[in-house]
């Protein structure tokens, strides 16, 4: 995910008796992170969740207008031979009212794992993002933002699906070449059917130079034993494809993602923008994504919107975006992950300002 200041928490004292009996080459450390994000959010139409029509403006204070908040602990251990034990524990919070939010609605439910890393690539288990989820991450030019990017299309699609993954391992090979392999495999945790609620995805990531593509798929099966407030056993396969390319200052993408959910959406998701630093203090962005539902074509939407970031500081940002989206038939985009996660027919404008502290 996005790059973040962490701030090593005062543990020396609470550690001596673990650092007296370690061996004499181990190294760790603990650090505390996270991200607060308050934001402003004004749409002309609101869709009614009983009716799907529309209830008119709204002007309300939305946590996440550009990420989502959150806190967590990360740590790692140099225990020799090249080798590095790390562990991550990410909670997701609404800093507008205090309580748990965003991710799977569980305490730490945004990421909870363990990781032994080397030359030979890293091992991961436990609660964690998938290689598909990355890689549309990595493909979005607004960096998968809250507010007026692909991010409102996945979750209004598959909610925390393929997003947040349960009881799962994931092997990252080392690059070679620029060619980076992960794959991934969730239990689905029901006793007598192996394969109820199975999910596993695969990505390969090529970087050279300002060129970067990425391939992924997903599948997951229904019927596992574990629910989440936020449901994460949508039963769906995901596809994808992206490539993007950095001049200078400057980064285009382009991506196609097809999410096709069982008994519903088929859903082909073309994608494209730019990410541009006009100064060091100044970010703009940009981007475009035009949906279309394979089962019925009279089923799309379009969506775009543009954002500006205003460095005050390498933790601290302000920012503004406005986007549009237009549906047709039972499409339903929304422009806010928070606030407007779903629209109505017809066209929607809307606009958030908001400030964003990373720490």
């Amino acid at each position: 995910m996005s790059a973040r200041k962490h701030v090593s928490l005062g543990l020396a004292g609470c550690l001596v008796a673990t650092v007296a009996c370690a061996p004499a080459h181990a190294q760790s450390s603990v650090t505390l992170f996270g991200v607060v994000d308050v934001a402003m959010l004004y749409t002309n139409k609101t869709r009614n969740p009983v009716t799907g029509l529309n209830d008119g403006s709204q002007v309300s204070m939305i946590d996440g207008g550009r990420y989502y908040s959150q806190f967590g602990l990360q740590g790692v251990e140099d225990i020799g031979g090249g080798l590095k034990v790390k562990f991550r524990l990410q909670s997701g919070i609404s800093a507008t009212n205090g309580s748990l939010f965003h991710c799977n609605g569980n305490l730490f439910g945004c990421e909870s794992w363990i990781a032994l890393s080397g030359g030979a690539g890293e091992l991961k288990m436990g609660l964690q993002f998938s290689p598909f989820f990355q890689a549309v991450y990595d493909s979005d030019p607004r960096d998968l933002s809250l507010f007026g990017s692909e991010a409102t299309i996945y979750v209004g699609t598959v909610l925390g699906t393929s997003i947040f993954n349960p009881n799962a391992v994931t092997y990252t090979s080392p690059a070679f070449a620029g060619l980076t392999v992960s794959t991934m495999f969730a239990f689905g945790g029901k006793p007598g059917d192996f394969s109820a609620g199975k999910q596993y995805a695969a990505r390969v990531r090529y970087q050279r130079g300002g060129l970067t593509v990425n391939a992924a798929l997903y599948s997951g099966n229904a019927g596992g034993a574990q629910s989440t407030p936020v449901p994460t056993n949508v039963e769906f396969n995901g596809r994808m494809i992206g490539v993007g390319y950095q001049f200078g200052s400057l980064t285009a993408k382009a991506s196609f993602v097809n999410f096709k959910v069982a008994g519903s959406f088929d859903s082909d998701v073309f994608g494209g923008g730019i990410n541009w630093f006009a100064s060091p203090a100044l970010g703009i962005n940009g981007g475009v994504w035009l949906t279309s539902d394979r089962n019925h074509t009279t089923n799309h939407s379009i969506m775009a919107a543009v954002g500006a970031d205003y460095f005050l500081s390498k933790s601290t940002t302000l920012y503004a975006q406005c986007g549009v989206v237009n549906n047709h038939g039972a499409m339903n985009t929304g422009l806010s992950m928070i606030g407007a996660l779903y629209g109505t027919a017809g066209t929607t404008f809307g606009g958030t300002v908001g400030i964003r502290k990373f720490f």
